[in-house]
């Protein structure tokens, strides 16, 4: 369905060329959009020539026409003017709105199509004959980015994302559903981490700045076959739930760069609860101020590092020095030490998962 603001921006667009006034109806007469302000003479127009079996039809200055797909009426158009000029802009601007009607369906085939693709619903056999109608390679370098948003579904950030990186600029994008786009984007030679990255990059960058929605992306490992990108989205999902449990303030997550996290993840529960109790046997992580946390994390960031992390902390040395021993009284681990610092971080990353399975579980 084409979306709202893709058809205003059209309509205002052979507004300002033609200089008439034009609006768009639902098939029951129902104004959806205009061009300026619409009374309710023009619905109750539009809702009797809904019911009539007239193509177009005029009402002194205003003029309807009916746009229709497979003979099922799509939209009403109106336009407003003096002279037979009027009709032939409302005819033009109607066969723009067929045309894109029709582009926008044969784009919703296709995407439906890679849409089971990834969601592994088609035989192999299916994906080679659908690909072969859409005049889809098969064989190609692609590589799958997901991108979560709070919600879309007015189509607002898909609308904005497509030119820059639907099929027009050389890859697919469509929506699993209102909180979930897949960009499927076709690689080149030499395409590597750093240029995913960069589209990792772009990608959050518009989607938080035009489409004004806080989004986190993930991606996959890149494949070479279209059956294949089942395994890409699934990769970029597992790093996309990883991500979400330890990304901390990165919004990007990379399947192949999960590190420990992906190790963390398929540990089971109980096995957890175990390693916590051995680590933390009087004092548990959720027991440790915001302070504590606050130097742990630093100090972990400057690797292990003294004079770097008090300095990024704003404390005297001497004061760093104070809250380690401090914490090695209280947790039983001198994080000056590599191991205990190892210990220590592995455990923190196992509570942050326990609290997520049991958040997700209640």
């Amino acid at each position: 369905m084409i979306s709202n603001n893709t058809l205003k921006v059209t309509l205002e667009g052979i507004k300002m060329i033609a200089k008439v006034e034009l609006a768009l109806f639902n098939p029951d007469g129902t104004k959806i959009i205009s061009t300026d302000v619409i009374s309710g003479k023009d619905e109750a127009r539009a809702q009797d020539f809904a019911l009539s079996d007239a193509d177009s039809q005029s009402f002194g200055e205003t003029y309807f026409i009916k746009v229709r797909d497979k003979g099922s009426l799509v939209y009403m158009l109106s336009a407003k003017g003096t002279g037979d000029e009027t009709l032939t802009y409302l005819r033009l601007a109607a066969f723009q709105l067929q045309t894109m009607i029709n582009s926008d369906k044969d784009r919703f085939d296709k995407d439906n199509f890679l849409k089971n693709v990834i969601l592994d619903n088609l035989l192999y056999v299916d994906i080679l004959d659908r690909a072969r109608k859409f005049h889809i390679e098969n064989e190609q370098k692609r590589i799958v980015f997901l991108i979560e948003i709070k919600d879309d579904s007015d189509n607002t950030v898909i609308d904005i994302l497509r030119p820059l990186y639907g099929e027009g600029a050389g890859g697919f994008l469509f929506k699993t559903d209102e909180r979930h786009i897949v960009y499927v984007r076709n690689l080149e030679d030499g395409d590597g981490e750093e240029e995913f990255l960069q589209t990792a990059r772009g990608l959050l960058d518009i989607v938080n700045t035009e489409g004004m929605q806080r989004s986190n992306i993930s991606y996959g490992n890149p494949v070479t076959e279209l059956k294949d990108l089942s395994r890409s989205y699934k990769e970029a999902g597992l790093a996309m739930e990883v991500g979400r449990i330890f990304r901390g303030e990165d919004y990007i997550t990379a399947y192949a760069k999960l590190g420990i996290g992906r190790l963390i993840y398929q540990l089971p529960v109980t096995l957890c609860r175990m390693f916590l109790n051995e680590i933390f046997p009087d004092t548990k992580p959720e027991d440790l101020d915001e302070e504590t946390l606050q130097t742990i994390k630093q100090f972990f960031t400057d690797s292990l590092n003294i004079s770097e992390a008090s300095r990024n902390l704003y404390i005297h040395r001497n004061t760093l020095v104070y809250r380690l021993d401090k914490m090695q009284k209280t947790l039983g681990l001198n994080i000056r030490n590599f191991e205990d610092a190892m210990t220590l971080k592995i455990a923190l990353m196992v509570d942050e998962y326990l609290r997520y399975v049991e958040k997700d579980f209640n």
